[in-house]
């Protein structure tokens, strides 16, 4: 199985160009930046990394890519690994991989990525009854269920 899926930023606006063949398609190469996690430094035990990972798709999505996404733009891919190899004008043979792009979605609203907040936008509102998230992050557990609770 070769199955891949990314979040990530790009690192500048996708490259979009036209095929010339009998059918005109769009085909579009962008690089994302993913963060590393889990991985230490001796020096910065916070110290966060990230991969670059070249990308490319095809047809309507190429067209999505031109026409929304930017640099900067935090986006969720799936898709496949695919390496090739060619030739280049010094006649050294250059291997690839790229990541062939098969979906993709934004990964945060326009507000949070010009920081005007969170992804809200995304998130239906609780019910009224719902218990409220607290300020970590955690809902709060209505008192007298924790006793239930098997982790306890």
């Amino acid at each position: 199985m070769n199955k891949v899926i990314l979040m990530g930023r790009l690192t500048r606006d996708p490259d979009v160009r036209y095929s010339t063949n009998d059918q005109t398609m769009a085909i579009a190469r962008y690089t994302l930046a993913v963060d590393r996690r889990g991985r230490r430094d001796r020096n910065d035990d916070n110290q966060q990394t990230a991969d670059f990972i070249s990308c490319v798709t095809f047809g309507k999505s190429a067209e999505f890519a031109e026409k929304y996404l930017k640099k900067g733009t935090k986006i969720c891919v799936t898709g496949r690994i695919q390496t090739g190899s060619y030739t280049n004008k010094e006649g050294q043979k250059v291997y690839t991989t790229d990541v062939v792009i098969e979906d993709q979605e934004f990964a945060e609203s326009k507000n949070a990525a010009s920081g005007g907040g969170g992804g809200e936008s995304f998130h239906q509102a609780p019910a009224e009854s719902a218990p409220q998230d607290a300020a970590d992050g955690f809902m709060n557990i209505p008192g007298g269920v924790e006793e239930d609770l098997p982790f306890n």
